[in-house]
C-alpha cells in the first residue's frame, strides 16, 4: 500500500515495521490473530486522527482502533488488515474542573494516569477495571469494574466526547452540564460501540469526591454458596458496599502463588466500604453479622491504606495470577451478568460444569452487580482444549440468558461472542447493522467486530 501521505505528517509516528504489527495484531483475549495492520500509526491529537481516517476513508482502508491491547474478545484484531491507531501518545489531561468535579482528557490517558494527575484534589475517576487500561478504551467497550456496585459504569461518568468520524469529520456530543434533553444521545451510541462507528479522541468525565474513610477486608467462606448468598443479602438490605468481589478456591490458590500471600485457600469475598469514620464501622459489623449467618469461616479488615492497596493489588492481578497455574497456556476470559436474585445458581451451576471438565477454569468476579469471568486455562493450538472451553462458555452463556441476564457484562461483543449477540437481541441486531451501515457506508471502521456486515 501506498502510505506517503501519512509518512508526510506523522513522520517516525508511522511504521510499517513487521514486529511492531505483529505486536498490534492481538489483544490480551485468547484468540489467534489471523492477520495483522499493514502499518501503526501514533496521532497526538484530534486534526491528526482526522487526517489518517480520511485518508483511510479515501483508499478505503480499515482502520482498528488501539488503546493499551487489554482488551478480552479480539476487539483490536486486524481482520482485513489496515492501519491500526494507536493513542498512546494522545495521554493528556486537557482541562480540570475542580468546582465542578468535571475533566477533559485525551483518550490515550490511562485510568491509573487520570488519578494520580488529580491525587491532590481530593477528587478521583472510579472506574476500575482490573487493567490500567486507556479511557477511550473504556469508553468504546463499556468498560465498568470493582467500582461499579457503588459508581456505576463508564456509561455513568460520561458527559460528552468527541469522536471523529468514518469520512474523517470531527463531532463533539454533549456538554459539560450533568443532564440534557437536547436531540439524540450520541454520547451514548458511541459508548460500547467498539471502534465500528469512530475513533474516540476525547472524553469529558464526572469525577468523584474521595471518601473520609475506607475499610477493607477479606472474607472467607466455608462453601461457594455462602460467600454468594452474602452478596446478594447485603445489596438487598442497600449496604453501601464500594466494591465486592467473589474469587473461589481456584483464584485464591493462584493469588497465593503468584503474589507469594497466605490467604485462607476457599471461596472469599474481597470488601470495601467507604464514608464517614463511623459510617464504615457500622456498616462492616452489618456485613459482618451477614457473613456469619452464611458460614463464614474468616474475616480480616483493615482501614490502613497500604493494607487495602495490598488487598486490590491482589485482586487486579487474578488475570495473571491465574495464567500462572497452567505456564506456557493461554486465558479464554469470559464473563457475563445476570440479574443479582439468579446469581447464586448461576455460579453454583457453572461450578459444576468447571469441575466436570479438563479445564482449570478459576472463577473471579464484580459479583455486587451480578457480574463474573471464567478464566479458562488452555492452548489456543490444542483443538480438543480450545472445543472444551468453548463448551463451558457456551453453557455459560446459555444459562445467564435463560436467566434473563447478558452474554457479557463488560468485556464487550468483539469477535468473540457475535453469535450470542444475536440470540440476546434479536432484531435488535439488524438496527445496530442498520446504524452502522448508515454512519460507516464503507465499513472501514474496525470491521467485523459486533456484527457482520454483508
Amino acid at each position: 500500500m501506498e502510505f506517503d501521505e501519512l509518512k508526510g505528517f506523522l513522520g517516525d509516528r508511522f511504521t510499517t515495521s513487521k514486529a511492531i504489527r505483529i505486536e498490534h495484531s492481538h489483544d490480551e483475549s485468547w484468540h489467534v490473530p489471523q492477520n495483522m495492520p499493514d502499518a501503526i500509526t501514533y496521532p497526538e491529537n484530534t486534526n491528526e486522527v482526522s487526517k489518517i481516517i480520511s485518508f483511510a476513508y479515501k483508499k478505503n482502508i480499515p482502520v482498528i482502533p488501539f488503546g493499551t491491547g487489554t482488551a478480552l474478545e479480539g476487539h483490536t484484531h486486524a481482520l482485513k488488515g489496515g492501519i491500526t491507531i494507536n493513542s498512546s501518545n494522545m495521554n493528556q489531561v486537557i482541562e480540570l474542573n475542580n468546582a465542578d468535579m468535571d475533566c477533559r482528557v485525551q483518550a490515550g490517558i490511562t485510568r491509573k494516569e487520570l488519578n494520580n494527575y488529580i491525587k491532590d484534589t481530593g477528587l478521583f475517576f472510579p472506574v476500575d477495571p482490573g487493567a490500567d487500561a486507556s479511557l477511550g478504551g473504556m469508553c468504546a467497550t463499556r468498560a465498568s469494574g470493582t467500582n461499579t456496585v457503588r459508581y456505576g459504569t463508564i456509561r455513568e461518568q460520561v458527559m460528552g466526547l468527541e469522536v471523529v468520524m468514518p469520512d474523517g469529520k470531527i463531532i463533539n456530543t454533549g456538554t459539560r452540564a450533568r443532564k440534557s434533553a437536547a436531540g439524540y444521545d450520541l454520547t451514548h451510541l458511541m459508548l460500547g460501540s467498539e471502534g465500528t462507528l469512530g475513533f474516540i479522541t476525547e472524553i469529558n468525565l464526572k469525577l468523584h469526591g474521595r471518601p473520609e474513610a475506607i475499610s477493607a477486608g477479606v472474607c472467607t467462606f466455608k462453601d461457594l454458596k455462602g460467600a454468594v448468598d452474602t452478596v446478594i443479602d447485603s445489596i438487598q438490605i442497600g449496604l453501601p458496599l464500594s466494591r465486592i468481589e467473589l474469587l473461589d478456591e481456584v483464584q485464591i490458590k493462584a493469588i497465593n502463588q503468584y503474589k507469594k500471600a497466605s490467604h485462607e485457600v476457599g471461596p472469599t469475598l474481597f470488601v470495601e466500604i467507604q464514608g464517614t469514620p463511623l459510617g464504615v464501622k457500622e456498616q462492616s459489623e452489618i456485613f459482618k453479622e451477614i457473613a456469619n449467618t452464611n458460614n463464614a469461616l474468616k474475616f480480616q479488615w483493615s482501614d490502613r491504606s497500604e493494607e487495602i492497596e495490598v488487598l486490590w493489588s491482589a485482586r487486579h492481578d487474578a488475570y495473571y495470577a491465574a495464567l500462572s497455574l497452567a505456564p506456557g497456556k493461554k486465558a479464554f476470559t469470559t464473563d457475563i451478568c445476570v440479574p443479582i436474585s439468579k446469581l447464586t445458581d448461576c455460579i453454583l451451576e457453572t461450578k459444576k460444569d468447571i469441575e466436570k471438565s479438563n479445564i482449570i477454569a478459576p472463577i473471579v468476579g464484580h459479583v455486587g452487580d451480578g457480574n463474573f469471568h471464567l478464566i479458562m486455562l488452555l492452548d489456543p493450538e490444542n483443538e480438543k482444549e480450545v472445543s472444551e472451553a468453548k463448551l463451558l462458555n457456551d453453557k455459560l452463556v446459555n444459562r445467564a440468558l435463560k436467566m434473563e441476564g447478558t452474554s457479557t457484562g463488560e468485556h464487550g461483543i468483539g469477535i468473540g461472542k457475535k453469535e450470542y449477540l444475536k440470540i440476546e437481541q434479536g432484531l435488535s441486531v439488524e438496527v445496530m447493522s442498520q446504524i452502522k451501515k448508515a454512519i460507516d457506508p464503507k465499513n472501514i471502521m474496525n470491521p467485523g467486530k459486533i456484527f457482520e456486515i454483508n
